[in-house]
């Protein structure tokens, strides 16, 4: 067969994942964050739907010397109503020098993983040396893999789960606890925010779930749901108490969490410590006490996607 006129390899959900394990895939995100690529801002197109609810669609584009890579991932917020995840999506991986198409790959799996990966690597920073207990607020796809991506770079000795639908929350605690790790529901909100360590938030909110006034000094708060100008999972408190930083400096163009609290005079852009390119080139340093509120916004790059994508692809025997 003509190598120039190959189809692209189809790398499904299972050898995707089975490429992506967490103490390969974080050191990888570091690196990529040092290093950079060209990631233009997503597009997004919102479609509102009949029961009132608004599905998106994003495309979001990266490039790098030996890649050219495109995601497209669709979210509709109601679908676990349908006991269907909320979002899908596929990663088309290019050959940076000729644009061929080398690989189609599943899009859930890279951005789940690198959503996971990302918020931990983020809390390498920014969460205390010693924190052990973890929160995770939400119980779906990219929630369930949060305790394995932290547990890479802090010490998670106990895992509380809440979710908005209680027998979701059970469900992943019974998944958790199946692997070993001390695993719990966390029934009250406000109690489980305030005994944790690290507080993860993997949700489509449109309203905060997270007060800051329940916050403890030192506690990392790691915001990873709201990605459009609709959604917020944490308070104007939670921002006010905090130093905040960023995955990219689009998510303040992108997401409810920053836009609402700076319309409204809470925070301003510049109070922005810094992102996660500044903290792995060592540009900026994170925590700065033991007592210190960090919180660490994300909204997704197409960065950390390609990041993924060549991993695999290289994982399987590709060049690049």
């Amino acid at each position: 067969m003509n190598r120039a006129t190959a189809s692209p390899v189809i790398i499904d959900a299972a050898r995707t994942r089975a490429s992506l394990p967490f103490d390969r895939l974080i050191p990888a995100l570091r690196e990529a964050f040092t290093a950079g690529a060209h990631v233009p801002l997503r597009h997004h197109h919102f479609m509102p739907q009949p029961d009132g609810s608004t599905a998106t669609i994003l495309i979001m584009p990266a490039w790098q010397r030996a890649f050219v890579g495109i995601k497209i991932v669709t979210i509709f917020p109601e679908n676990g109503k349908r006991a269907l995840p909320g979002l899908f999506s596929s990663y088309l991986l290019c050959d940076g020098e000729t644009g061929r198409h080398i690989a189609l790959i599943d899009g859930n799996e890279i951005t789940s993983r690198r959503t996971a990966g990302i918020a931990a690597l983020g809390a390498d920073f920014l969460a205390r040396k010693e924190a052990r207990k973890l929160l995770v607020c939400g119980s779906g796809r990219i929630a369930s893999l949060l305790a394995d991506a932290f547990r890479v770079v802090r010490p998670i000795e106990k895992v509380a789960v809440w979710n908005i639908n209680e027998a979701g929350a059970a469900r992943l605690v019974f998944e958790l606890r199946e692997k070993g790790i001390d695993a719990e529901v966390a029934h009250d909100l406000e109690r489980a925010v305030g005994d944790a360590d690290i507080v993860s938030c993997a949700t489509l909110a449109t309203t905060p779930i997270i007060r800051g006034a329940w916050l403890k000094p030192g506690t990392h708060l790691d915001l990873i749901g709201s990605f459009t100008p609709f959604m917020r999972e944490a308070d104007d408190e939670a921002f006010r108490r905090a130093d905040v930083w960023l995955d990219t400096y689009d998510a303040l163009k992108e997401s409810g969490e920053l836009l609402d609290p700076i319309r409204d005079g809470i925070i301003r852009p510049d109070d922005i410590r810094g992102s996660l390119a500044e903290l792995c080139k060592g540009e900026r340093k994170g925590r700065a006490d033991a007592g210190e509120i960090t919180v660490f916004k994300a909204v997704g790059t197409a960065l950390s996607d390609i990041a993924a994508a060549g991993l695999v692809y290289r994982d399987l025997g590709g060049k690049g």
